[in-house]
């Protein structure tokens, strides 16, 4: 935040948790400044989540932890976005590496992942 002048909040972070029994992937786009409930998250989706290892993010994304952009992905990623990210007229989001990250608009996150709002917090 701080290397590009923004509020924490403003950083998306990109995490992958899977559907505990299939272990079908998440994409959770999550508020620099939130952690995710993954209790209230489960009883959300009725589905125990698991998180992913780094292997299995590099697997999944063909990124390392870090640095796993929101879009790019050689497989389609169910992805869920932190309300708390629409409050910000621009946030930034991993660009592929943990030293280099893009900005956009909220909308144009929602736009490019096809993502669905939902309370991750």
């Amino acid at each position: 935040a701080d290397a590009v002048g923004c509020g924490v909040g403003q950083i998306v972070k990109s995490l992958i948790f899977l559907w505990a029994s299939s272990g079908q992937p998440y994409l959770l786009l999550v508020s620099g400044s939130n952690r995710v409930n993954t209790r209230q998250l489960e009883e959300r989706l009725g589905e125990r989540l698991a998180k992913a290892d780094a292997e299995y993010v590099r697997g999944i994304t063909s990124f390392a932890i870090g640095g796993v952009p929101p879009v790019g992905h050689e497989q389609y990623l169910k992805t869920l976005i932190d309300p708390d990210l629409l409050q910000y007229q621009r946030v930034f989001a991993a660009a592929g590496t943990p030293f280099a990250v893009f900005e956009l608009t909220p909308d144009e996150l929602l736009v490019l992942t096809g993502g669905h709002v939902l309370q991750v917090t």
